[in-house]
């Protein structure tokens, strides 16, 4: 049986991850992990309430999972309190690997970004390169990164830098090429559709820049 559990489905990339993955006739059942249910209905489905800061508790062996994906995430504007920042973006990614390797389970993702350095001066990009390390280290069948570039895509929240790039790539598009190329946005629906591959694909690196999700999502 192909199982997938999904971390953060009530998100952007999340919640089309769930959608892509519930239409695919090749996955058995998904199971989601958060504090509030996603609304979704369907047969495979089944949502599992609990607090994301108490992943240590989950018995996850249950569910025998093909794979865990992390999609959870937060902004600066959203959660202005840097250790709580730090509790979501690195704790909880950290935690779920932690399960994935005490439970051998064989694929693990989870969204960084791009610009991830454990020793960036930025809050930021360091909290995403520590997070990054520490799922590494972890002995996993096959660990994803996905760093991609700055996600388009359509949020319930106004975010006015993601709708002046969306602006900007539909007149300036031909100037992402060559090494620009990876720094142009991208879109939360090829962020989920290289998700869902890569559940049956395997790819070299364990860590895929934002040109290589791209690639990715187009197989």
């Amino acid at each position: 049986m192909t199982n997938i559990g999904i971390i953060g489905a009530t998100g952007l990339v999340g919640s089309l991850f769930l959608e892509n993955i519930l239409q695919d006739s090749r996955i058995d059942r998904v199971y989601t992990f958060g504090r509030r249910k996603t609304g979704v209905v369907h047969k495979k489905l089944v949502e599992i309430e609990l607090d994301l800061f108490q992943l240590d508790d989950l018995e996850i062996s249950q569910y025998q999972l093909s794979s865990l994906c992390c999609c959870i995430g937060t902004t600066a504007k959203k959660t202005p309190d840097k250790s709580l920042y730090r509790k979501i973006d690195l704790g909880i990614p950290i935690d779920t690997a932690r399960l994935c390797e005490a439970n051998n389970i064989p694929n693990f993702q989870v969204i960084s970004a791009m610009g991830a350095n454990e020793n960036s001066k930025i809050f930021y990009n360091r909290t995403k390169g520590e997070m990054e390390k520490a799922v590494l280290s972890r002995k996993i069948g096959k660990a994803y990164i996905l760093q991609p570039s700055l996600i388009v895509g359509p949020r319930k929240e106004y975010r006015l830098g993601e709708r002046l790039a969306g602006g900007f790539m539909k007149y300036f598009s031909f100037l992402f090429i060559g090494p620009l190329k990876n720094y142009s946005p991208i879109k939360a629906s090829e962020i989920a559709q290289a998700m869902k591959n890569l559940l049956f694909v395997e790819h070299p690196t364990g860590r895929i820049n934002s040109t290589e999700i791209k690639k990715i999502a187009s197989l």
